[in-house]
């Protein structure tokens, strides 16, 4: 099975809960237990559950790749220690933004983020191993939520315009699709956690978005 459909406690936007990278997720500790070891399962990927800023919105307040994690500057000494000990670079971030997770669009291979974050570019890249470019989708700063990407593919809101595709695919290294979730929301970023491998959805997202999810997102 390389997709799941869930929702945590009847909340379909699962993205707002957590990250996913090639070998590691991140979700809030308000998830259950069946669910945490479904992901494990589809994902192939260790759970980790934890609080970010003492809310269980680690997907809202975070975003991160295999190398790095990024957590707002409000972030608690403790949930900073316990990523530290997964071995991951953990960048707080210096900003009065706190919706790190809505602002950042990620994989492997690059970074896009939101205006809001220009100054934190070099800070970042370093967090994640990658380089970082500034842009827009569909006209908004909200790249993460307006996005969701792998190591083998991004899908972006409908409304994406053809030069933010552009600059999406040279940063991130991938072919670039569009698409909604959840029964047509375009936020697919707050809507799914995925990585190369396989990809978790919101209970409401119909077939023919999950066939895009796939078609976008996952290897061959």
């Amino acid at each position: 099975m390389r997709i799941l459909q869930l929702d945590f406690y009847g909340d379909h936007n699962i993205g707002l809960f957590g990250h996913a990278a090639e070998k590691l997720c991140i979700l809030g500790r308000s998830v259950s237990d069946k669910d945490c070891a479904d992901i494990e399962k589809v994902l192939g990927v260790k759970v980790v559950k934890t609080t970010v800023a003492n809310t269980d919105l680690a997907g809202l307040m975070c975003c991160m790749n295999s190398n790095g994690v990024v957590l707002p500057s409000i972030a608690k000494d403790e949930e900073t220690a316990r990523l530290e000990s997964l071995g991951m670079n953990v960048l707080a971030l210096e900003t009065k933004f706190t919706a790190i997770g809505n602002l950042v669009l990620c994989n492997d291979k690059g970074a896009v983020v939101g205006k809001p974050l220009a100054r934190c570019r070099e800070k970042m890249s370093r967090c994640l191993g990658v380089d970082v470019r500034t842009a827009t989708i569909a006209g908004m700063n909200t790249v993460g939520s307006c996005g969701i990407a792998t190591n083998s593919g991004c899908l972006l809101h409908r409304d994406a315009m053809d030069k933010e595709i552009r600059i999406v695919e040279k940063t991130l290294g991938v072919e670039v699709g569009i698409g909604t979730a959840n029964f047509g929301s375009p936020f697919v970023g707050s809507c799914a956690i995925a990585n190369s491998s396989a990809v978790a959805v919101g209970g409401s997202t119909t077939g023919p978005e999950m066939n895009r999810f796939i078609e976008t997102l996952l290897r061959n």
